[in-house]
């Protein structure tokens, strides 16, 4: 799926600051509706009933994604998810999505750092197929030498096409590599090319044996449907697969990145034609989400920082110093691991990296001494409410903002204290969060060297690219 493998700085911190900035900003009676059920084996069925058209949305989320990978095979779970198409004994190669296409529905699968998941979007009318063909691959997947050699180069010219040839996402994986010390965020979710290169069928089939069994799943239906209905049809889809010894989340080794003691600097030498800088700082994430306070702080803080055109960034280094192109931040409050607060910005001409550089922490050490307006905390409340009126109209959305949440150890039920959290964020505590983390010996500068580009045909998406 298109957003797990955008090549923008923040493809994956973007995607929290959406899920917690927008959707979460929801007043309880909005999700009083989703119906909650565990099967015998451990599946959990969450069930939101619209009925304002004739259409459902079917997901399935694993909660694994790269961050469980082991050196030597990274990118494998991506890797899976391209063969999870490849069919079985039941539904042969191409059949799924040919069934899916001639039923008038869409389909498609996402990897990212902390989950894996595939949907169908279609009439209510072929959720059963839809459910049937789901949980046919959950444990019937056939995986063999001849396809996996197809796909893997499928893969490889992926990552060429969207990493190595694309500058800025170039710079964003190097600086990542450098920010993390031995946390798995360090590598791709793509994968290195060499891990690639040397990947084996064996390998795939190893990550599906382990990670994809219905007590490691999370099923998500949101459309025109009735609860209990959908729970018999899942009973009868999914109720006979067998669970699976693996721990949940919160059970599995815990991967503390040791703290950094110094600023680290990358310069990335690629054709490009402009300059682009990128600053990390390390920050936390939501551990406890009645206890803690820090993340829903930083979460505000984006907002002041890149809420909109009127943010300070935009209005400071765009509009009124002039000293950028563009400027932005990001961050991600919910992840399975450490988080990391970034602000990106690309020069005007006849200005440096080491100047806005400058500038980026002139407006840092603003808000450490004069803090936020009143007005500007109530502006970024105001956004995430009314961006969440417009999620509301996308059922898609809807099972999206479900799913993670439950992927990645939270649950739906958290929504109405997490909104309570952002509600309470004052101007002192978006003050000393700042003071707290943005600071030198936390921080990850990246650069990225523009050189001349070569004049070469556009290229075309591999054969087979799902994404």
């Amino acid at each position: 799926m298109k957003p797990d493998h955008r090549t923008n700085l923040f493809r994956y911190f973007s995607f929290s600051r959406l899920l917690l900035l927008s959707s979460l900003l929801i007043s309880l009676p909005t999700f009083a509706n989703p119906h909650e059920y565990i099967l015998d084996n451990g599946l959990k069925l969450i069930v939101k009933q619209d009925h304002r058209s004739p259409v459902v949305v079917s997901q399935i989320w694993y909660k694994t994604g790269s961050i469980d990978e082991l050196n030597g095979v990274t990118g494998v779970a991506h890797v899976l998810e391209h063969m999870m198409f490849k069919g079985t004994e039941k539904v042969p190669n191409g059949e799924f999505s040919k069934k899916i296409a001639a039923a008038g529905g869409r389909e498609n699968a996402f990897t990212s750092y902390d989950y894996t998941g595939y949907y169908q979007q279609l009439h209510k009318r072929s959720l059963p197929m839809a459910m049937e063909l789901e949980s046919d691959r959950m444990r019937n997947l056939i995986l063999t030498e001849e396809e996996f050699a197809k796909e893997i180069k499928v893969v490889m010219e992926e990552r060429r096409l969207r990493t190595d040839d694309q500058a800025r996402a170039l710079l964003y994986e190097k600086m990542m590599a450098m920010a993390y010390q031995s946390h798995p965020y360090k590598n791709p979710i793509i994968g290195w090319m060499n891990d690639l290169e040397n990947m084996r069928v064996e390998d795939a089939q190893e990550w599906y044996d382990r990670w994809y069994a219905p007590n490691n799943a999370i099923l998500v239906v949101v459309g025109d449907v009735d609860a209990e209905e959908v729970f018999k049809l899942a009973q009868k889809n999914y109720g006979l697969i067998q669970k699976r010894p693996l721990l949940p989340i919160d059970a599995r080794k815990p991967q503390t990145e040791p703290p950094q003691v110094g600023t680290k600097r990358i310069t990335v030498k690629a054709p490009a034609e402009l300059p682009y800088l990128i600053m990390g700082y390390h920050a936390p994430t939501i551990r406890n989400v009645t206890a803690d306070w820090e993340p829903y702080a930083l979460e505000i803080l984006e907002g002041v920082l890149d809420g909109n055109a009127s943010a300070r960034l935009n209005k400071s280094l765009v509009r009124e110093n002039q000293v950028a192109n563009s400027a932005s931040a990001g961050y991600g409050a919910m992840a399975r691991g450490p988080g990391i607060f970034f602000l990106s910005a690309v020069p005007r001409a006849g200005k440096t990296v080491v100047e806005l550089e400058q500038a980026l922490r002139g407006e840092i050490e603003k808000i450490i001494k004069e803090g936020v307006t009143e007005e500007e905390l109530a502006r970024v409340k105001a956004q995430v409410v009314a961006s969440h009126v417009y999620q509301r109209d996308s059922i898609y959305s809807q099972a999206m903002q479900l799913g993670r949440l439950e992927s990645m150890g939270l649950s739906f039920r958290d929504i109405d204290t997490i909104l309570e959290k952002l509600k309470a964020v004052t101007a002192e505590q978006i003050r000393d969060v700042t003071k707290k983390y943005f600071n030198d010996d936390s921080l990850t500068v990246a650069v990225l060297d523009p050189q001349p580009l070569e004049k070469k045909l556009p290229a075309k998406a591999p054969a087979g690219l799902r994404h």
